[in-house]
């Protein structure tokens, strides 16, 4: 718990539309996750359904998904409706807005692109119109097949979704391609069938990962970030068709798509790459660790221990409070890193930096926040109390920030046009 007023998170807001989904789950050992991917999705706001082939029930029991959804596990017994004279197949098309099927064997793929009709899911997949996102699982030399990459292509053709598959640890014991897609990748392709384009014409600027500052040709003062949780909101920014430059440090992660990314070093090169870009943004997003301190001056040669102990620190720049003057007009978001006293320094940093938000994230444990897969966070506003948002993995968490921001954006532009100049 972090302070007596903080809020549940209420969920997605507008920026996603609330899905009515259909989940095929094919007869492979990955269908063993589709109980989290449902999980995953009814987490986000979607209404989901599940429809198993004749093999899936082998490696998934029918009766946990239907105790999860809701509702019936739709699978070979669809025609048996009784005198009702209903279509199943085609009143469930009509009812969903995205069909997923996870994972898809080299069976439903061939299945699917063929446009074989021999079961429910089959059925209701060549009487649907809408969005499909497939996500294969199957062994390496499965997967390479020449038959397989067809209908991976007709498919694409067709407009389907093709989520992975991974390189990881398959069923037959051995590493290779063919590891379905992780549950939370998945939801991200699901709702991007749908996603709204909610940041068209805006410029966002994010700063990610650690900075290094040099004592010597050898070591460096520098942290542990590694840089996802900001490569993840330049993802997502980019995904809602903003314009997203991301300025990081030194990480090892791809660029995200459609992304400009700038590389630099040191908190100084981090501060002019945001000097260039800040006055162009609507919205800055500092996620970076930037180190609090640099040696005041380097040394050109590898420095000795005893030298080292005795090294002269001066501070670097403060990039986040130099927004009030770089960027006056633009929405700015800075990250708290604590291990304690988190709402009392945050919200010291949200008055003592110019920030409009501090994104406090609790770093005293490994298992979220610098280097770790998941973060959960605490979201501090001047005119807000502190909403709390609970683990995920931070690609989740991005798209649940960038909504908050998206809505604050909206409301900056109704103010502004209820009060010309």
């Amino acid at each position: 718990m972090i302070g007596l007023d903080e809020e549940a998170d209420p969920g997605p807001t507008g920026s996603y539309e609330r899905l009515r989904i259909l989940l095929g789950v094919s007869g492979g050992i990955a269908a063993f996750k589709a109980p989290q991917l449902v999980r995953l999705l009814q987490e986000r706001g979607h209404e989901v359904r599940a429809a198993l082939t004749r093999n899936a029930p082998s490696f998934v029991a029918p009766l946990t998904l239907e105790v999860l959804t809701g509702h019936r596990v739709y699978g070979d017994d669809y025609l048996g409706t009784g005198n009702s004279g209903e279509e199943l197949h085609l009143t469930v098309a009509q009812w969903m807005d995205v069909l997923c099927v996870a994972p898809a064997t080299c069976n439903a793929l061939a299945r699917l692109a063929v446009g074989l009709c021999d079961d429910f899911l089959t059925t209701t997949a060549i009487a649907f119109e809408g969005p499909v996102v497939i996500a294969p699982a199957m062994d390496s030399v499965m997967w390479r097949h020449p038959a397989v990459q067809r209908h991976i292509e007709t498919l694409q053709t067709r407009g389907a979704y093709i989520v992975g598959p991974d390189v990881g640890r398959l069923a037959s014991g051995e590493t290779g391609i063919g590891r379905m897609t992780e549950p939370e990748e998945i939801v991200l392709a699901v709702e991007s069938t749908r996603r709204k384009r909610d940041l068209v014409g805006r410029t966002v600027l994010v700063t990610a990962g650690p900075t290094r500052e040099p004592l010597d040709p050898v070591r460096f003062i520098s942290s542990r970030s590694s840089g996802r949780m900001g490569f993840a909101l330049a993802s997502e920014a980019a995904d809602r068709s903003a314009r997203v430059v991301l300025v990081c440090g030194p990480v090892s992660l791809a660029t995200p798509r459609a992304v400009e990314r700038v590389d630099v070093t040191s908190a100084e090169e981090m501060l002019a790459a945001v000097t260039r870009w800040a006055p162009e943004a609507d919205l800055v997003v500092m996620t970076a660790a930037v180190a609090d301190f640099r040696p005041r001056n380097r040394s050109p040669n590898k420095m000795q221990k005893r030298t080292i102990e005795r090294i002269d620190l001066t501070s670097t720049p403060d990039i986040l409070k130099s927004l009030e003057r770089l960027a006056p007009q633009a929405l700015r978001v800075g990250f708290a890193a604590e291990t304690d006293d988190i709402a009392a320094r945050a919200t010291a940093k949200l008055d003592g930096k110019g920030a409009h938000f501090i994104i406090a994230n609790d770093v005293s444990s490994s298992d979220v926040g610098i280097a770790a897969e998941d973060n959960e966070v605490t979201v501090f506003s001047r005119h807000r109390p502190p909403l709390f948002i609970e683990r995920q993995p931070k690609r989740l968490l991005a798209g649940r920030l960038i909504d908050l921001l998206v809505v604050e954006l909206e409301e900056r532009d109704r103010k502004a046009i209820a009060t010309p100049g």
